[in-house]
Formats: structure tokens, sequence, C-alpha cells
């Protein structure tokens, strides 16, 4: 895990790298690798690669980057988890190693089979390959977009970079605000990708590789599909749904323990959390530890999680280590986490705070829950989305309906409207699944943009955005079952564009390498063959066995109440358990970036 910085002049016209603007990108990542530091020039002046390095697996100095094997040069940032399987074969073949890493095997890999090698590996990460043979630049990322990479095009020469921060600290790449971004945030509390704030700086798109040569810069190309694996899965009898999620979850946690460090644990009071760390237990790996959040408002309330997520630490023998924060706690960091915060979100505040104590309690790396309810459809919207397309598709088929609607709540029912200020879209929208979900995940509907916004660039960059059509997108091919197209909208849409991003940057700001298990692709690929049976919870409930002893049942029954902060006590806005909360902090943070950027 590591930040990861590069340039290259792709046109022969091009001037040569300036080596100190480099070196300023890569040190505005410092707190992505502090242990080690590196910078590397292509033969012929045109390519410059840097990094920062958080040493995970193998530590030594011979696995430090930018990292070199004959003609080709890599800097990667992410972890592989079967780079030892792949290491063995291409040792069978007859290729010879210089260190126990596995960026060097991506790098024979690659070698080896070109871009096809992305598809083969198992992990998260953003990487690029400088080939000296033909002077051309790779870049790829893994098929959710867990690790960020950020691209941007000045005087000829191409930038990227781990963060959007960094590459802003290149004078030559424009600052001009980028209206797509601005009204992605307005309408989802995140960015959508390829958009940044910025119109110089776009994100690699998750699942792609892309090429740059001495002539061209090509198109990214896609190398896996999320949709596509839940669309292709052969569709196992509903009787095999427990024990092939178990099988699969067990499988994960395992491939995510590879490390030369301590792999400790983010605990809540949750299903997800909990059959991780029995799972950990399981695999024999010694005392994990565990750090849960607690919050001085949240004492005696259901939402404190410390009291249950003890027990299960207890349960499984777990060294519980238990951060408690009080309201100045968060008052006094707003600014620190606004800081750290890459891109503008409305969420990520949780993670920072739980990453922090990771930090302090001197673990490197930390596993984490997230993506257990999009894998396994714990969201209410797995219900209240297909329910809402059912109730609407015909209403929102009759010939100026949305129109009367809307017009309606903005003149005659106005309180209603300002109460509701997305009910104005489930006519308009609501009708197709892609539709519902866009409703009952935004934040607001493109008709109440002007009010938060410049009519012009609300305008621009709707047009630019299409935001229904490109939430449409992440479900072509459209899988066969509803739950695997929710499956698909959730991990495609709010997981990526927002819960990685600020699991991502929250985590980096503390030097932190959280991992992810439930994000896996041969875990979706055996999920997905079960993925019509796991309505009413019955996903999340497969993970009680998975650990030995099974979950308690204090833990299985008790209502979900997700990761929670008392944001809105210290920012003064309403409760962040709704809509209005959500704006609120919506509005901080964006006035924040417009004003410090």
């Amino acid at each position: 895990m590591c930040g990861i910085a590069g340039v290259y002049g792709w046109r022969a016209s091009s001037r040569a790298p300036d080596r100190n603007a480099l070196i300023q990108v890569r040190d505005q990542m410092a707190s992505r690798g502090r242990d080690g530091v590196g910078l590397w020039t292509s033969a012929d002046g045109r390519a410059m690669f840097g990094h920062r390095r958080l040493a995970i697996i193998d530590v030594d100095a011979r696995s430090d980057q930018p990292l070199g094997r004959g003609p080709l040069t890599i800097v990667c940032n992410g972890e592989i988890y079967n780079y030892r399987a792949l290491r063995d074969e291409l040792v069978a073949q007859g290729v010879e190693f210089c260190t126990q890493g596995d960026t060097e095997v991506v790098l024979a890999l690659f070698e080896r089979d070109g871009p096809a090698a992305f598809a083969r590996l198992r992990g998260m990460f953003a990487l690029a390959i400088f080939d000296e043979r033909d002077a051309s630049l790779t870049i790829a990322r893994d098929p959710y977009g867990i690790k960020p990479l950020y691209l941007a095009q000045a005087e000829g020469q191409l930038w990227f970079a781990s963060q959007v921060k960094a590459l802003r600290s290149v004078a030559a790449i424009s600052s001009e605000p980028d209206p797509a971004g601005l009204t992605g945030f307005h309408l989802w509390g995140s960015i959508p990708e390829p958009f940044t704030l910025y119109r110089a700086i776009r994100a690699l798109p998750a699942g792609h590789w892309q090429r740059a040569t001495g002539t061209t810069i090509g198109e990214p190309v896609r190398f896996s599909s999320l949709a596509a694996i839940l669309s292709d899965a052969p569709i196992l009898p509903a009787e095999e749904t427990e024990a092939q999620i178990a099988e699969a979850i067990r499988d994960s946690v395992a491939a995510h323990l590879v490390a030369d460090v301590e792999v400790g644990l983010f605990l809540s009071a949750g299903i997800d959390s909990g059959a991780l760390l029995g799972a950990m237990a399981n695999a024999g790996r010694g005392k994990v530890r565990a750090i849960t959040i607690g919050f001085e408002e949240f004492d005696g309330s259901q939402l404190d999680e410390v009291p249950i997520a003890a027990r299960v630490a207890e349960r499984y023998g777990a060294e519980h280590i238990v951060d408690r924060l009080s309201r100045a706690d968060i008052e006094n960091n707003l600014e620190h986490i606004l800081k750290s915060m890459d891109q503008p979100s409305i969420d990520g505040v949780n993670s920072w705070f739980a990453s922090r104590a990771a930090h302090r309690a001197g673990l490197k790396v930390a596993m984490s829950g997230l993506g257990a309810d999009e894998l396994l459809a714990g969201y209410s919207t797995f219900q209240t989305v297909p329910a809402m397309q059912r109730r609407v598709r015909w209403a929102a088929k009759l010939p100026g309906a949305a129109a009367v609607a809307e017009w309606a709540l903005k003149n005659g029912l106005k309180r209603l409207n300002a109460r509701q200020p997305k009910a104005s879209g489930v006519l308009r929208h609501g009708g197709t699944l892609p539709g519902a979900y866009f409703v009952r995940r935004a934040l607001l509907m493109p008709s109440g943009l002007s009010d938060v916004m410049n009519a012009d660039v609300m305008r621009a960059g709707l047009a630019a955005l299409q935001p229904v059509e490109r939430v449409t997108e992440t479900v072509e091919p459209l899988p066969p079952s509803t739950l695997a197209a929710m499956m698909a909208l959730e991990s495609g849409n709010y997981m990526k564009n927002q819960l990685l991003r600020d699991a991502d940057w929250s985590s980096m700001a503390h030097t932190l390498e959280l991992r992810v298990p439930f994000v896996d692709v041969p875990t979706l690929c055996k999920v997905a063959r079960v993925a019509p049976w796991l309505g009413a919870r019955r996903g999340k409930r497969a993970l009680v066995g998975v650990p030995s002893p099974p979950l308690p049942d204090e833990i299985v029954n008790r209502p979900k109440s997700g990761f929670a902060t008392p944001l809105n006590v210290a920012i003064g806005a309403r409760g962040m358990v709704d809509g209005g909360g959500s704006r609120d902090w919506a509005r901080r943070v964006i006035d924040d970036f417009q004003r410090n950027g």
C-alpha cells in the first residue's frame, strides 16, 4: 500500500519532465507511505515515476519502488493476494525473481501476458508500467476501484497520481472547476467517476487499463465488469446458498491475511465485522487486535457499538481496543478531516476516527466489513428500490405525468416539497430499476439543484453527467435477477464512488492499509451463483456460520444501525440519519473545498 505518481512526455515535442514537480506531487502523499521513498527516470528522460511506500509484503528494501525488471519499470499501489500462486506458475516456466514481494510478480506476469495479466490479479491495485522498448506507458486499476488513480494532461505530458490534491500541485494542470463534478457532488454527496472537481483531472475507471505511446494516448479498455460477472454466473439451487457464502467468505479472509506484518480489524456490533473476526481467529494467525469506536453521545443507546463488540471480541479471543470520542473530539478534528479528504464527500468521518485509533495502536493493516451489504443484499434498498419501480412504472409512462407532479410540488405543495425534496423525481425516474435506485441514493433531484447551484453551472453539469444514464451503465449487461442487478448498482455506484474512496483517503491519512474481504472478485463470482436467493436478509444471516463457534444471537438479532457518528451534534445540523443532515454536511464540505481547494 502506498502512493504512486508519474509523468510521461508522450509527444515527441514534449519538454522533459520536471523532476522537482514530480517530487512535489509524490511528497504531497507522504502519509500514504512513510517506509520508503523512490524516484526513477527512463533512459530517454521522457518518463518519471515517484513512490511512497508502506511496507506490508516483503518489507525488505529489495521490494522498494519504482521497481525495475529488464526493460520494464513499475509503480504499484495496493496488494495482490494471489501473488504466491502466480509466482509459482511463473517459476515453473523458468522465471527467476529477485524479491519475495507481490509487485515483481505483477511485473513478470505483465512481461509474459501484457494487459491480459490484470484480470488474473486478486486484490486491490492501481499501477503504472513503463516499457523502455517502445517507450509506452500502461496504467491499470482493480475491478472494484478499491485503489484510486487520477490522470491529467498538460503541455504534452500525461500525469498520474493516487490523489487529486497531489496533481493540483502541478502548476501546468488547470484548476478550472468541472460543472459535472460539482453537480455530481450535489446530487449524491460524492463525485461519480470519472469526474473530479476539476476539468483537467479524471479518474481511470475501475476495471480498466489504458496505454500511452510516443504518438497517442489510447482510450481506457475494460478488462473486468461486475455486471458481467453477475450476468454470466451459473445459478446454484437455493439450498446451497448458506454453504456457498460461508465458503466464499472464509476463502476471502484467508487471502486477505497475506502479509508480513500484523493484520487488525475494525469491529462494530454488526454481523459483518463479527464474522470477519471469527474467521480471522479460526485462521490461526494469533490474537487479533480489534478496533471499536465509541461515542459519548451514544452511551446507553442502541447506537452504542461498544458493549456488543466487546462480547464478540471476547468470544473469539481478540484484544479489544476501544477509542471513545466526545463531542469535543469530533469538533476539534473536523478541520483535520476536511484537509485529509481528497475529494468532497459526505461520508468517511467514521473511518477516519477508526483509522486513527488503529494507527495509534501501532497497526499498519486492518480489515473492514465494508462491502458486505452490497455483496449480500443487506441494505434496505434491495427491497425499497424494486418496490418503488413496481409502484410507479405504469404511472411514469403517462405522458406529462412527471412534469405535472414536479409543477405541483414546486408551486402548490411547497411544504411537502421542502420536507421531501426527492419526491419530484419519483415519477420522472422511478419507473426503471436504475432510475428508482438513483432517486433512492440521491440527496437531491436534478429539479432541486437550482436551490444550491448556479443555474448555468447546473445545466452544463447535468448535460455532461447524464446521471440516470450513468447509473444505468453499471447494470449493463443487465443481470438476470433483480437482486443481482441491485448488487451491481450498489457496488458500481454508492460503494465505488463513496464508500471505497472514503475508506482510502481516511485510512491513508493515518498511514493505514485498509483491506476489504467482502470486496473481492473471486468472492463475487461465488456469491453470484446464489444471488437470486439472497432476499429477506438471507445473505447476511449466512455469515452467522462463517466462524466457529458461530456468531452469538445478540449480534444476529440486533437491528441494523450502521456505523454511525454523532456528526450532526458537531456541525449543528439535523440528524445524520435523514437526508436533511446529509445535505447540511454536504454544504459544509463543498464550501470548504471551494474555499481551500
